[in-house]
């Protein structure tokens, strides 16, 4: 190999002396964000008043009112999931919308409380339950082909 050869090999591929960087860390294992934690104490409030505002409606309009709450819970855990790309995106809201109902099924001192017939209380506790771990157990989320960085796409 002569120097000229040497010298363009050499100046294709620089070498440094920093060691070899491993894989990025995700999940549980990744530093903590403050914007994804914030999302998720967002998400989770916003489970709460889902949950509060489903107890109501279901309440009143029982048959119609049962199906647009639990759609309205579908929504927002389907929502989360997409908005953080992660399974807890789907469980933050839901952890939200179950403390919210456990409170309101708990009652006042009275007696009463905000559930109205025990039917509908059991569809939708059962139903928002069963949407929130449907919604946390899908399958990964499908990704756009423009945002690849592949070439040609």
């Amino acid at each position: 190999m002569s120097s000229r050869q040497r010298q363009r090999a050499a100046s294709q591929s620089p070498r440094t002396n920093a060691p070899p960087r491993g894989p990025e860390q995700t999940g549980l294992a990744a530093p903590l964000n403050p914007a994804r934690i914030a999302l998720y104490v967002g998400l989770a409030v916003l489970g709460a008043v889902v949950g509060l505002a489903g107890a109501l409606v279901q309440a009143g309009l029982f048959p119609g009112g049962l199906l647009l709450a639990l759609a309205a819970s579908a929504g927002l855990f389907h929502g989360g999931r997409v908005l953080a790309r992660t399974q807890l995106g789907a469980l933050a809201p839901a952890v939200g919308w179950f403390i919210a109902v456990v409170v309101l099924l708990s009652g006042r001192p009275e007696g009463d409380y905000v559930f109205g017939d025990e039917i509908g209380l059991t569809l939708f506790m059962l139903g928002g339950m069963g949407v929130a771990v449907m919604c946390a157990t899908m399958s990964r989320l499908p990704y756009s082909a423009t945002n690849t960085g592949r070439p040609g796409t």
